[in-house]
């Protein structure tokens, strides 16, 4: 059966470098680190962010873990780790995206982004932050 990947998110406050860095010393992995700065989602932080991580994902052959600087959000206990659900089609995150958020709060409704995704937030009934992201083939 061909599911989805899930994967935790974690949310810092401006210690996200640090914090992938050091979980990638004692784990291993490959880890790949991309900052606000430069990119589209720039205009949305603060000037003192600008430096924070936007997206960063450790790598091995056994787990993937996924993190980022909040930009503008406050970070509580109960906001600092979300599931990415990574689906194969627009038909599959459009599905998840429904049944899951149904009587939650959708706090990003799926939308193009502008790195190549579908992409959307939620929090579902139980206090449970989502993510959801399908990679669509790049155009020639």
């Amino acid at each position: 059966m061909n599911m989805p990947m899930l994967t935790p998110y974690l949310c810092f406050d401006g210690t996200c470098q640090e914090a992938m860095t050091f979980y990638q010393q004692c784990l291993g992995g490959e880890l790949m680190v991309q900052h606000f700065a430069g990119t589209p989602a720039a205009e949305h932080v603060a000037p003192e962010a600008q430096n924070g991580v936007l997206h960063s994902v450790l790598s091995t052959d056994r787990f993937t873990l996924m993190a980022s600087d909040a930009g503008m959000q406050k970070i509580t206990k109960g906001n600092m780790v979300s599931l990415s659900l990574d689906c194969k089609s627009e038909e599959e995150i459009t599905r998840y995206f429904m049944v899951l958020s149904e009587g939650g709060t959708v706090t990003m409704p799926l939308a193009d982004t502008f790195w190549g995704a579908l992409f959307g937030m939620f929090t579902d009934r139980f206090g449970i932050d989502w993510m959801v992201n399908y990679d669509k083939p790049a155009q020639s």
